[in-house]
């Protein structure tokens, strides 16, 4: 069984051997000396370095307290999560999902083997607790396969202690500086161990440069999505609070680009990879839309006076919210180990490799992105006019959806369009927002009273009383009715600003 540990480290090199002495550390009582451990470990990679370009490493390592699989994602610079597997022969099937995304149906090869000394250290404040853990590397790396040859380094690691206060390695860190250590050039072991073994002829990738026509800007954000969907993934299947959200978001904002900028990305093309983000989008969505109507519900009827609330209403919600959960998530899992799904991942690469460029796409960008994201905008316009004419009722519920729903594409064209339009853009994300929220708490309501119905006539059925139900259903009529009741002003302030653009 994997577990997870938040591992907060710097590294430092030194033209000298050793560490000074860091019993002058503020809050270091005491060094000690925990002897030196041997290590070996082997990292793995794909042929093309998929994970290194993540800066995600995976390892096979033996020796030290920790032996067994380890699998790191970056949080932020000098922090990562760690995920830990009991040692086996071959990689464990958890750690193998949370790759998958990345690595899909190519390869894992052993790509390094790096051995290392550990010269251990333990800095101890005043009541003996751990504050960090100080190791000089001596490391032999070899390289296994895609490079040639070896190489050796030393280097200096400060591991800040669970639960430990950050702000301590900056007083280590003020300590070493003034013994002449510096902070290390790589951000990893891994990462050295490539550089210095990697072959001769090999360059780095091109970078990508700064976006010039309406065709880059376009593709800087449709690569954005694509990249927060694959690095998503891990997170959804560990159930990380709002990861399915975030993702089912990318999804949709990529959908909506393919739909607003058909004069820039050839539609013959993009549409059919649409229907497999409207496919992932749905499946994401069942979890979802469990947890926006369980908050909603449960916070709904704790406002509702004790008196009032006949029945078991929150022992039904509960299991009702359990089940929807259980059986989504496992499906979702499903999902995202299916052959359709690393199929659409590899699609997206081809497509940003190789995109369906149409004429537009070459030109200036700023008055290409502008008439896209007008026209979006006039479809708002007519959905929320044909709401408003509407009287209230299943009809006027379907229009305020249906713009809300161009609200959201208007808004993901929008935030596209902001490195070329700046101020008029933001304003139009700004305002796109907020009418999606209103349209949303509006839709929220349809949907709580449709979940009402269902538990009351379960509860009707088992003999319960449907009382508390109906107060609840009542509520919900009232938000949307005060949610109608805002709109026409609310659009008054907002629908001119495409004139802005």
């Amino acid at each position: 069984m994997a577990d997870t540990k938040r591992e907060i480290e710097r590294k430092y090199e030194s033209d000298h051997s050793g560490l000074p002495d860091l019993t002058g550390v503020a809050g270091v009582e005491t060094v000690v000396d925990k002897g030196v451990v041997h290590l070996d470990a082997t990292y793995y990679d794909t042929a093309d370095e998929r994970l290194t370009a993540s800066s995600i490493t995976l390892r096979r390592r033996t020796g030290g307290s920790d032996a067994g699989w380890h699998l790191k994602f970056p949080v932020s610079e000098g922090v990562r999560d760690e995920i830990r597997a009991p040692l086996s022969d071959t990689l464990p099937d958890e750690l193998a999902a949370l790759v998958r995304s990345r690595v899909r149906a190519v390869e894992l090869l052993p790509v390094v083997r790096l051995r290392s000394d550990r010269d251990v250290r333990d800095l101890l404040d005043a009541e003996g607790r751990l504050l960090a853990e100080v190791s000089v590397d001596a490391v032999r790396a070899e390289r296994l396969s895609g490079g040639v040859g070896d190489a050796q380094w030393t280097e200096i690691e400060v591991e800040l202690a669970d639960g430990g206060d950050p702000a301590f390695l900056d007083k280590v860190e003020k300590r070493l500086r003034k013994a002449g250590v510096r902070p290390s050039a790589s951000f990893s072991k891994l990462g050295r161990a490539l550089a210095e073994t990697a072959p001769k002829k090999k360059r780095s990738a091109a970078s990508l440069g700064a976006p010039v026509t309406a065709g880059d800007h376009v593709l800087a954000y449709v690569r954005a999505q694509r990249d927060a969907i694959v690095e998503l993934d891990p997170a959804v299947r560990q159930d990380v609070e709002d990861s399915v959200h975030s993702m089912r978001v990318a999804t949709r904002r990529m959908r909506s680009t393919f739909k607003s900028y058909g004069k820039v990305l050839d539609r013959a093309v993009t549409d059919p990879i649409g229907d497999e983000l409207k496919w992932l989008a749905g499946e994401l969505g069942v979890d979802r839309d469990r947890e926006v109507l369980t908050e909603r519900l449960t916070a709904a009827l704790d406002e509702v006076p004790h008196t009032l609330v006949s029945g078991p209403i929150a022992e039904r919600l509960g299991t009702w919210a359990s089940a929807k959960h259980g059986g989504a998530r496992g499906k979702l899992i499903g999902v995202l180990d299916s052959q359709r799904y690393l199929t659409l991942l590899d699609t997206l690469d081809a497509l940003i490799a190789d995109p369906p460029l149409l004429k537009a796409a070459g030109k200036k960008p700023r008055k290409v992105i502008a008439k896209a994201v007008r026209k979006d905008f006039r479809k708002v316009t007519g959905l929320v006019g044909q709401a408003l004419e509407l009287e209230p009722g299943t009809d006027r519920d379907v229009a305020i959806h249906e713009a809300r729903k161009k609200t959201k594409r208007t808004r993901y064209a929008a935030e596209t369009a902001r490195p070329v339009l700046g101020k008029p853009a933001k304003a139009m994300v700004k305002s796109m927002k907020s009418l999606q929220n209103l349209l949303g708490e509006h839709q929220d309501s349809v949907m709580a009273r449709q979940t009402l119905r269902e538990l009351s006539a379960v509860a009707h059925a088992a003999g319960e009383s449907a009382f508390t139900y109906g107060l609840l259903y009542g509520r919900e009529e009232q938000r949307a009715e005060a949610v109608e009741a805002e709109l026409p002003g609310f659009w008054d302030g907002i629908k001119d600003e495409a004139d802005a653009l």
